[in-house]
């Protein structure tokens, strides 16, 4: 096999790989099982050929060792995600034209249905696997590895494919960039249909040797059990998460809490991403856990661009710079170069740039320009640091002939004492292109008036940026990763 994941499990066979409700689990069980998996999948045929393998399995071992089982029975992995219902399971199967579908026992019923009326071969995770392994297929690294959906914001998800090669660029970047090491152990609590959950954490913890312990959901009591255990070195999350660890933290009496902080202290990194981290949300973990979270920048097609520095100073509000192997330009609608301080489109080149939109061979060539890839993400670059200002399509209004980002006055908006969170959209307006409009999440027992928030901003922000109209919610639209669902917010304001 020529990728070096498994090369590297080699190495370290005696190791704990995997922690997971099933129990603890070496490199050399990782090996074997996914062997066996392989073979199984293989069913006396050289090798799969790129075939995709859709499968849904919760967070564990299981998980983990039918990842490895396709990719060494040369297939192509497509993980499923086990909180959407069947019409989108549906979708990413028939979309990705998997051939076999794997499925953990507690998932049969909503899968089996959909084998059956595709007429695909399918496999339950209890079912015995063979005792011989059988030889198998060299893997060239070039070979594709992996489609992952991206929440399409507009249409139907895309399949991002990336190869074994893409993975191990995106991966050996973080590594390097992050220090990991043999002797480290995360805690992993995302989901594990997405880049974060399958690359950052996984991957990038069996690449280095460590351990990896999964939890096959977030509970906020648990991941805090396990922190004031004392013994991890990393952990990694998106916003939500944080928020809700704080809300737990804050919650627990005194003793507790000072053992939830002690084994915050024992730890050497804690990263936040997927999703811009408020400041406030960041000052308070500091002030709980000593950690000034680490944020970096990325997506689905690009693996991680951009970090802050895993020793140096981190910037709250920033992304840092670009990670190893990676070039970041920022561009204006015609493509030029944008002056340091101008805000411009992100494009990126890297080898762990991922090689195309599954079967849509429009959308792959409209995503790159001259070699680089256009992330439809908006950033300055400010003291040498980028800041990300938004998606161009959802998070920059156009409002009066000014372009303004949304991300930046909703940090002022969350500095509001009655103001728990807040979500900033446009919505078309006659007069102004767009208005802004901001959606709340009051604190209990608040009367915030439009009249009041806007003479309050107005002392705060440039008059085109505060809210024409506002409305309180009890929570904001949100995906699966967490991050606010700008369209679903904005259809709020067009009911009103």
């Amino acid at each position: 096999m020529n990728f070096q994941l498994i090369d590297r499990a080699k190495e370290n066979e005696d190791k704990i790989a995997i922690v997971a409700t099933e129990g603890a689990f070496t490199y050399q069980n990782l090996l074997h099982t996914s062997a066996r998996i392989a073979t199984k999948l293989l069913d006396n045929v050289e090798d799969l050929q790129e075939q995709r393998v859709a499968f849904l399995i919760p967070s564990g071992f299981q998980y983990v060792a039918t990842q490895w089982g396709i990719w060494r029975a040369g297939g192509i992995a497509v993980p499923l995600c086990v909180s959407h219902p069947k019409p989108e399971l549906d979708y990413v199967i028939a979309d990705s034209g998997a051939s076999i579908i794997i499925a953990h026992p507690d998932f049969e019923a909503v899968l089996r249905p959909i084998a059956q009326e595709r007429n695909l071969r399918f496999i339950i995770t209890s079912e015995t696997l063979p005792e011989t392994i059988g030889l198998l297929p060299e893997i060239d690294i070039a070979r594709r590895a992996l489609i992952l959906y991206t929440s399409g914001t507009t249409g139907k998800p895309k399949g991002v494919v990336t190869t074994h090669q893409n993975i191990q660029a995106q991966v050996t970047s973080l590594i390097s960039a992050w220090g990991w090491k043999k002797s480290d152990r995360i805690l992993h609590v995302l989901p594990l249909h997405h880049i974060h959950g399958i690359i950052n954490v996984l991957t990038c913890a069996l690449w280095a040797g460590a351990e990896c312990h999964m939890l096959a959901k977030f509970d906020a009591q648990k991941v805090w059990h396990r922190i004031s255990d004392g013994d991890l070195t990393l952990f990694m999350a998106v916003p939500t998460i944080y928020v809700k660890l704080i809300a737990a933290w804050e919650n627990a009496d005194s003793d507790r809490q000072k053992s939830m902080s002690d084994g915050c202290a024992k730890m050497r990194l804690m990263v936040s991403g997927s999703a811009a981290l408020p400041v406030q949300v960041l000052e308070k973990w500091r002030n709980i856990s000593g950690h000034f979270l680490l944020e970096r920048y990325g997506m689905t097609e690009i693996g991680m661009a951009l970090s802050n520095p895993l020793h140096g100073e981190r910037l709250a509000g920033y992304v840092g710079k670009p990670l190893p192997q990676v070039e970041v330009r920022l561009v204006d609608d015609k493509g030029n170069l944008v002056a340091p301080g101008t805000p411009g489109e992100i494009q990126i080149k890297s080898p762990g740039v991922f090689l195309e939109y599954w079967q849509k061979s429009e959308a792959t060539a409209k995503a790159f320009r001259d070699g680089w890839f256009c992330t439809g993400d908006f950033a300055v670059v400010e003291n040498d640091n980028y800041r990300i200002l938004g998606r161009i399509s959802a998070d920059i209004i156009k409002t009066g002939g000014y372009k303004v980002s949304a991300l930046e006055i909703e940090e002022v908006l969350r500095t509001h004492s009655q103001i728990e969170d807040c979500a900033v959209v446009g919505v078309t307006d006659p007069e102004w292109g767009e208005r802004v409009c901001a959606a709340l999440v009051l604190k209990s027992g608040s009367n915030l008036t439009l009249e009041t928030l806007r003479s309050w901003a107005k002392e705060r922000l440039a008059v085109y940026k505060v809210p024409a109209q506002i409305l309180a919610v009890e929570d904001l639209p949100r995906n699966v990763m967490g991050k606010v669902t700008k369209p679903s917010v904005a259809q709020l304001f067009e009911k009103v």
